[in-house]
Parts: C-alpha cells; structure tokens; sequence
C-alpha cells in the first residue's frame, strides 16, 4: 500500500510537468502569435504597443523554457566533458 502511495504521489507531479509543458508552452505560443497578428493587421496607438510587447514576452517565455530543457536535459555532459555544473548536475 505504501508503494501505490508513493507511485501516486509522483505521479501528480509528472502529470503537473506534463500539463505545463505539453499543454502550456504551446498555449503561450500560440497566444504569441494571435496578438502579433493583431499588430500586423493594422492594430494602432497604445493597443499595437501593448500587443508587441504582450507577444515578445509570450515568445521570450518559449524561448526560455525552450532553453532551460535543453540545459537541464545535457546537465550531466556539461558536467562531466566541460566542468560547467548547471542545474543541480
């Protein structure tokens, strides 16, 4: 029993990544997208400036989580070929 309950609560959390990675990086881009289309449709003043910037920190966002897995996922060769300890390695 105690085993089902450790597997179980593991799995809340690998649920949790997956919803935020599987379901939200893609959200966010395409959140990015729809509002850098409102700029380039023509949107004018104050609502094409809030839409440039509302769209680049969806990408800027992407583009981190994007990086920050590619670190996490090569931490341990970084480690060990190049002496460089990122994220917990």
């Amino acid at each position: 029993m105690h085993t089902l309950l450790h597997n179980l609560s593991d799995l809340w959390r690998v649920m949790l990544a997956a919803l935020i990675f599987g379901a939200g990086l893609p959200t966010v881009f395409a959140v990015g997208i729809r509002l850098r289309a409102q700029v380039d449709d023509g949107a004018r003043g104050a609502g094409r400036t809030a839409a440039l910037f509302a769209s680049t920190v969806c990408f800027a966002l992407v583009m981190i989580a994007v990086v920050a897995g590619v670190l996490f996922i090569a931490r341990g060769f970084l480690a060990s070929r190049l002496g460089i300890h990122l994220l917990g390695a």
